[in-house]
């Protein structure tokens, strides 16, 4: 928790403001007894008086109206403290996310990340709240109750102290033994979030399959598991109330029975058992205030734990500079991967000896088989990883001296997954280029042989797109991602995969108009079809992460068996159908 003060730099007012109200608050309060004591003693027992019994009932109830008062200045402050923190974290840690690199991000996992941005910065955003209200005023309470009564009978005052120590001692254990289970159920949490998001992002497949039931039991499993943790935290949070209970009402048993021995000597008097009693209640509310606090902290400290791994994270990849670098924009080649190898977080080699060159308004095609290593090479190209070894040359510069501006700009990038985000049609194709006007997003559509579809639509341009573009069909999903690279007019167009739901006619329109609006554009495509990269300038036949194969279609039917064998398998297959 303390690494995380730093978000509450800006309410430092707050900070130390609302805590003081509170043990002005607590202050009132010690003295109530006190006020209560001097009624029965002076004006009932002594004084007989029913104007001052009011009178002194009349300061009680100022007393507590003004207790009433700062509570709710307390409380305002401390809702401004929280929530203003609680967005800082959520906004800094959202914006370190951003920051890490795909190695991070599949360390950590996204069910976890989502888990750490929800969850555990509403259990922090909850603690600081409570802890500008109560983590002084209880202590204070605690401890001005033991100071009030050895002020009233210093020996009485004992039971008081080994009241607290009891109850100060089961505090400490439970907290010890409760503290490593907190950070248990927030894994669970993130194992039940994983579970989720996998079946309701695979629902289809599961119904495909009949796997509901299957699915059922795997999150019974998992839900049962963290019941399971969170009934064995509950049974140790639930001995602080009786155990707390216990020890304050038997030390007030104590004091009534040694009060009223005192009382018939004359060492003290009535007034002052009572005022006793009252401090011992106090004491018995502030360490029920102090539990359920410790309960809280123990939770937000397992979260702020895990908040701060995620900010203690660093990104592997990088940028130098952010000044623009000087390339050879004028020179043929332009790009060139150099005896690169690389692997996912330093385990097997997914990339071993690629070696080959692009030259300048070139279409390069990569083919291969499932897992050989076609979207790991092209990853390597915006630097979504680094090469373990050798080197990519993008117009005679390191990718990883660019600027990730500079790097990135000059690219239209699509995946394999056909992601777009909600909003309008329009607003996802300007994503690399905020300007774009109509005609140009039109004219990309007309590329991408998605204009005929979204012509029909009722808004056209304006019509909405649902998260992640579920109101539209998987091959309008992957034209509309291409037309959205097109509008940026890009110098090196990566397509990974990204015909894969089209039908062989919209595939060959599509690459037809590829090569109208290309003006000397570099297109990369990543396939598993021979008919999308039949007319590629250069081949590149990929298996088990090395490159088999290198040249243009008739050459490798002759020279490359494993393009031989890819090629005559799709043409069996389209004769077969």
């Amino acid at each position: 928790m303390l690494k995380l003060r730093r978000f509450l730099r800006d309410y430092k007012k707050e900070v130390i403001i609302g805590p003081l109200c509170k043990l002005f608050e607590a202050i009132l309060e010690l003295l109530v007894p006190l006020v209560m004591a001097d009624i029965i003693d002076v004006g009932i027992n002594t004084l007989h008086d029913g104007g001052y019994v009011l009178r002194m009932g009349g300061l009680m109830a100022l007393l507590a109206a003004m207790g009433l008062c700062s509570a709710l200045f307390c409380q305002y402050f401390a809702s401004r403290a929280s929530q203003g923190a609680g967005t800082k974290i959520r906004r800094e840690l959202f914006a370190h996310i951003s920051s890490l690199s795909y190695s991070e991000l599949d360390r950590l996992g996204t069910p976890s990340l989502i888990t750490r941005m929800t969850n555990d910065i509403n259990q922090v955003q909850q603690s600081i709240a409570m802890s500008i209200r109560l983590l002084t005023r209880a202590p204070f309470i605690i401890g001005g109750s033991l100071i009030m009564a050895m002020t009233i009978n210093l020996r009485m005052s004992l039971i008081f102290f080994a009241a607290a120590a009891l109850i100060a001692l089961t505090l400490f254990l439970i907290m010890k033994l409760s503290v490593p289970v907190y950070a248990a159920i927030q894994k669970k949490l993130d194992k039940i979030g994983l579970i989720s998001r996998e079946n309701l992002s695979g629902n289809r497949v599961i119904r495909a399959f009949s796997k509901q039931e299957t699915e059922n039991k795997r999150v019974d499993a998992a839900t049962e598991d963290l019941a399971k943790t969170s009934i064995r935290v509950s049974r140790l949070s639930a001995l602080l109330s009786p155990v707390t209970y216990a020890v304050t009402n038997a030390a007030i048993i104590g004091i009534v029975w040694f009060g009223a021995v005192n009382v018939n000597i004359g060492e003290m008097q009535t007034g002052d058992i009572i005022a006793l009693v009252s401090y011992m209640t106090q004491i018995l509310l502030a360490m029920v205030v102090v539990a359920n606090l410790v309960i809280l902290m123990t939770k937000s400290s397992a979260c702020a734990k895990r908040i701060n791994e995620v900010f203690e994270t660093k990104p592997t990849i990088v940028e130098k500079t952010k000044d623009y670098i000087s390339t050879e924009e004028n020179k043929p080649e332009k790009l060139r991967f150099e005896n690169v190898s690389f692997s996912y977080h330093g385990g097997e080699e997914t990339l071993s000896g690629i070696d080959f060159s692009v030259k300048r308004g070139q279409t390069v095609g990569i083919i291969g088989g499932t897992g050989c290593g076609k979207s790991s090479l092209v990853n390597l190209i915006p630097r979504f990883y680094d090469v373990s070894d050798g080197r990519v040359l993008l117009d005679g510069a390191d990718v990883r001296d660019y600027p990730f501006a500079q790097l990135r700009g000059q690219m239209g990038i699509v995946p394999q997954q056909s992601v777009l985000f909600g909003g309008t049609i329009r607003d996802n194709l300007r994503w690399q280029k905020p300007d774009a006007t109509d005609e140009e997003i039109i004219a990309a559509l007309k590329t991408a042989q998605a204009y005929e579809f979204v012509s029909k639509l009722p808004h056209g341009l304006d019509s909405r797109v649902e998260q992640g573009g579920k109101n539209f069909s998987g091959g309008q999903r992957q034209r509309l991602c291409i037309a959205r690279a097109l509008v940026g007019e890009p110098k090196l167009l990566i397509l990974d995969d990204s015909f894969s739901a089209l039908d062989m006619a919209t595939d060959a329109a599509l690459r037809r108009g590829l090569s109208k609006c290309m003006n000397g554009m570099t297109v990369i495509i990543v396939t598993q079809r021979c008919s999308s990269i039949m007319n590629a300038d250069l081949i590149l036949v990929m298996d088990d992460g090395k490159i088999v194969g290198k040249g243009v279609h008739d050459e490798l039917l002759d020279s490359c068996e494993t393009y031989r064998e890819i090629y005559v398998s799709q043409q069996s297959a389209e004769v077969g159908a």
